[in-house]
């Protein structure tokens, strides 16, 4: 194929990692200054050349940038593949959906000196999800995602959705898509809602945290699930390119 198809696949807050652990309970851990990684080599059978490298990236904007500009200075993979959860808006989203992010936005920038509209588009990312081919492994929502350093706060909502036409929110995503175009590497976003912010509060919000974690646990069971099936995408995906292409020309 001509190309190095290692496969980074990063997840971002410490309960998400724990979860995956759970899954992976026999592979030897070693680290980065962001967190753990570890080599996992799937069956024969899941027609992967390479194996796949899981690497906690750490939750927050900042976190996020320095452990994907990490993995992709040091692996140099093929794609990226971030999956996790997210806080979705009571009424636009269900538990448990997963989103396909197609776009993503940082939203709390606070510019008083500028235009704040075009310092937050400097930050607006949109992700190539041309490759993936149909039927999917699971039911998504194609979807924008805003990403900012805080658990939604209620009062926002309104102005996320008429703006953006935003229907969840995590922390980290923004971070990942920008610091993968900068790099000319194509990446996957896949987050899963949790729990739901309106109006009344939000599900894991006043001392109910648990409610995240369980619910974290069923969103990385069903999101490490269908990996096999977004990482052949990858792999056909690249075989089916010229040979120019697929070497990065």
């Amino acid at each position: 194929m001509g190309r190095n198809l290692s496969f980074v696949v990063t997840i971002s807050a410490d309960a998400e990692w724990h979860s995956v652990l759970r899954m992976f309970p026999n592979e030897k851990l070693d680290h980065t200054p962001y967190g753990e990684w570890f080599y996992h080599v799937y069956e024969p059978s899941f027609g992967l050349p390479d194996p796949v490298i899981f690497m906690q990236g750490g939750w927050g904007k900042v976190a996020a940038a320095g452990s994907i500009q990490y993995a992709l200075s040091n692996w140099h993979p093929a794609l990226i593949i971030n999956i996790g959860t997210c806080g979705g808006f009571k009424g636009e989203i269900t538990r448990g959906d997963v989103i396909l992010v197609e776009n993503t936005v940082i939203y709390d920038i606070i510019e008083q000196m500028g235009d704040p509209d075009e310092h937050i588009q400097h930050y607006t990312t949109k992700i190539d999800n041309t490759w993936i081919s149909t039927p999917y492994p699971l039911t998504v929502i194609k979807s924008l995602l805003v990403s900012g350093d805080r658990d939604l706060i209620i009062s926002e909502i309104p102005l996320l959705k008429e703006k953006y036409g935003a229907i969840a929110s995590d922390w980290e995503s923004g971070a990942i898509a920008w610091v993968c175009k900068k790099n000319h590497t194509s990446c996957l976003i896949l987050r899963g809602v949790t729990d739901l912010v309106g109006e009344e509060g939000g599900d894991a919000y006043n001392g109910q945290v648990d409610y995240y974690y369980h619910n974290t646990q069923l969103v990385m069971e069903k999101l490490i699930g269908s990996l096999p099936f977004w990482l052949r995408n990858a792999v056909e995906y690249y075989q089916r390119m010229p040979p120019k292409i697929a070497n990065g020309q």
